[in-house]
C-alpha cells in the first residue's frame, strides 16, 4: 500500500516514492531488456522525464511470446472457476494498490488525478466483471434429428497480443488483458512508449493474483522496434489493437501475413447531437465534459456539437463561458483540465488551430497552447470551441485528439442526422432530446457503433464498445468482448 506525502506534488521531485518497475514483466518477474538500452518517460504536466524504462527489441518480443505459447497449455486447462478466483483477486489487489496506481498513471499521462482514480476503480471493476463470467461462457446445442447429437463449444483462441494507447493505458491494458485471460488465453502486452508503468505494474499484480508464471508478460519500447516484431510474431493467434487509423492499416497487413485475427479500435470524430428540447443545463454539462475530460484524448470525446438552430446561439454562448472557466494545472493539483500528452501532440493540435485560423473560423473559446500557469511549464491546450464550419471543414473530418470542439448548426432534425453522419468515423455518438421517440430514431439512423442517450459516456464495463466505418471492427468490453478471445468448435455425432 502506497503511504501519501503531505502533498501529493512531492511525487513530482520524487519518483522513486512510487516504486516504479524496473524492465520488462516476462515469465513472472522483472527482466532487463536484451539490449540493456532504456528509454525515459515524460511527465506531460512538467514537460519533463520523471523515470527510465527498458527499450525492448524484436528479441524481447520473441522470449515473451515463446513464454506465453508454453503457459499457454496450461492456461487453458485451468479450470474456469479457478481463472475466476484469480481475476477475482487481481480487482482487489488493484482496489489495494489504487492511489499507488493513480499517481502513477497521472504522472506518465497527464490526466488529472481525479481522472486517473476513476481509471483504476473502472480496471478493477473490469476484472472483477469478467472474473464473473470465466464460468458462465456456455456453448449451444442444434436442433439435429433424433439420431444426431450436435453442440458447440468456446475455446480459448491462443497467445494474444494487446498493443495499448497512451490515453488510457491501465483502462484499455485492462479491457484486453481481462477477457482474455477469461476465456482462457495468454498475452503479450505492448503500452505505449509515453505511458508504459501501470501495464507493468498490472501484470506484477496478477501475478501476485496466482497467474501462472507466462500467462502474461508486458515488453515496453517504441512501436517500430517492439509493436512492430510482436503484431507480425507467428506466434500471435490474436491482436488487439487501439490507436490511429494509419497505424491500424500497418497492423492489420501485418496480421494478413500470417493470418490472425484482430480486433481493431482506431478512433473516432464523435458528434454530439443536440436538439431544441433537451435539458438545457444538464446537456451543456455533458458536452463539456464530452470533450474536455483528458484534454479531449478520448477516442469516443464528442469532438462535434452538430445542434439545432433554435437553441444555437444560447447554447454555444453558455458553452463558451463554461469552458472559458476551466481551470488548466498539473495533473497532481486536481485542475479541471490537465496537460496533452506531449510536446508533439501539443504541437499536432496547435497547427489544427492555426489553419483554422487562417482558414477565418471564428473561436467562441480557447485556440492556442498553453502551459501551467503556476510554472509556466508543460504541455496545455486551452479549452477550445469553434463557431460553426462546414461539413468538409478539417475540423469537422479529422480527429484531432485535444481539448478542440467544432460547432456544426442543423436547420432541423433531418440536418442534424445528415451532419452526424458526414465524416468516416463511426465510434460512437450523443444525443441529447426530451423527445425519446426521435432519441430511438437518431440512435437507429446513426452510424456509430455506441450511441449514448441523454448522458455522453453511459454505460461501463458491460456495455460492449467498438467503431463502425473507419473506427474500426471488432468489440471490447461486455460479453461480447470475451467471445473475441474464444474460437467456436461444432460438434455432431450419430447417435442412432
Amino acid at each position: 500500500m502506497l503511504t501519501k506525502p503531505d502533498s501529493l506534488l512531492a511525487y513530482i521531485n520524487d519518483a522513486t516514492g512510487l516504486r516504479l518497475p524496473d524492465g520488462h514483466f516476462i515469465d513472472g518477474g522483472f527482466r532487463a531488456p536484451r539490449s540493456g538500452r532504456s528509454m525515459q518517460s515524460e511527465d506531460p504536466g512538467r514537460g519533463e522525464a520523471f523515470a527510465d524504462f527498458a527499450r525492448g527489441n524484436a528479441d524481447d518480443v520473441a522470449e515473451a511470446v515463446e513464454n506465453s505459447r508454453k503457459a499457454f497449455a496450461l492456461w487453458r486447462r485451468t479450470p474456469p472457476a479457478e481463472r475466476g478466483r484469480i481475476l477475482a483477486r487481481t480487482a482487489e489487489l488493484i482496489r489495494r494498490n489504487s492511489e499507488r496506481l493513480a499517481i502513477t498513471e497521472c504522472l506518465d499521462s497527464g490526466k488529472p488525478i481525479s481522472e486517473a482514480r476513476g481509471d483504476v476503480s473502472g480496471a478493477a471493476r473490469t476484472f472483477e466483471y469478467y472474473a464473473g463470467a470465466c464460468d458462465k461462457l456456455e456453448g449451444s446445442t442444434f436442433p439435429l434429428p433424433s439420431d444426431y447429437v450436435g453442440y458447440s463449444q468456446f475455446e480459448p483462441v491462443g497467445v494474444t497480443a494487446h498493443i495499448i494507447p497512451w490515453n488510457f493505458p491501465i483502462s484499455t491494458a485492462a479491457r484486453g488483458m481481462a477477457p482474455a485471460l477469461a476465456a482462457g488465453c495468454t498475452v503479450v502486452a505492448k503500452p505505449a512508449e509515453q505511458t508504459p508503468f501501470t501495464a507493468l505494474l498490472l501484470a506484477e499484480l496478477l501475478f501476485e493474483a496466482g497467474l501462472p508464471a507466462g500467462v502474461c508478460n508486458v515488453v515496453t519500447g517504441t512501436g517500430i522496434e517492439v509493436g512492430a516484431p510482436l503484431v507480425s510474431n507467428t506466434g500471435i493467434d490474436h491482436v488487439t489493437f487501439t490507436g490511429s487509423v494509419t497505424t491500424g492499416a500497418s497492423v492489420m497487413r501485418a496480421c494478413a501475413e500470417n493470418v490472425t485475427r484482430s480486433v481493431m479500435e482506431l478512433g473516432g470524430k464523435s458528434p454530439v447531437v443536440v436538439l431544441d428540447d433537451c435539458d438545457f443545463d444538464g446537456t451543456v454539462t455533458n458536452v463539456a465534459g464530452a470533450i474536455f475530460e483528458h484534454a479531449g484524448q478520448i477516442c469516443s470525446a464528442g469532438s462535434r456539437l452538430v445542434i439545432e438552430a433554435g437553441i444555437h446561439d444560447r447554447f454555444v454562448e453558455a458553452l463558451g463561458r463554461k469552458a472559458k472557466a476551466i481551470s488548466l494545472g498539473h495533473g497532481l493539483r486536481s485542475p479541471d483540465m490537465g496537460p496533452v500528452n506531449s510536446a508533439m501532440q501539443q504541437e499536432k493540435i496547435a497547427g489544427f488551430l492555426d489553419r483554422a485560423r487562417e482558414r477565418g473560423a471564428e473561436f467562441i473559446s480557447g485556440g492556442k497552447a498553453s502551459s501551467d500557469p503556476e510554472t509556466g511549464k508543460g504541455y496545455f491546450i486551452e479549452p477550445t470551441i469553434v463557431a460553426n464550419r462546414p461539413a468538409e471543414d478539417e475540423l469537422v473530418q479529422e480527429e484531432i485528439f485535444g481539448p478542440v470542439l467544432t460547432v456544426q448548426k442543423a436547420d432541423n432534425y433531418e440536418h442534424a442526422l445528415q451532419l452526424a453522419n458526414c465524416t468516416r468515423f463511426g465510434l460512437v455518438a450523443g444525443v441529447f432530446t426530451g423527445n425519446f421517440t426521435r432519441a430511438h430514431q437518431l440512435a437507429r439512423d446513426i452510424d456509430a457503433g455506441q450511441v449514448y442517450i441523454n448522458e455522453y459516456f453511459a454505460g461501463g464495463i458491460e456495455v460492449p464498445f467498438g467503431g463502425n466505418k473507419q473506427s474500426g471492427f471488432g468489440r471490447e468490453k461486455g460479453l461480447e468482448g470475451l467471445k473475441s478471445y474464444c474460437k467456436v468448435k461444432s460438434i455432431a455425432a450419430r447417435i442412432g
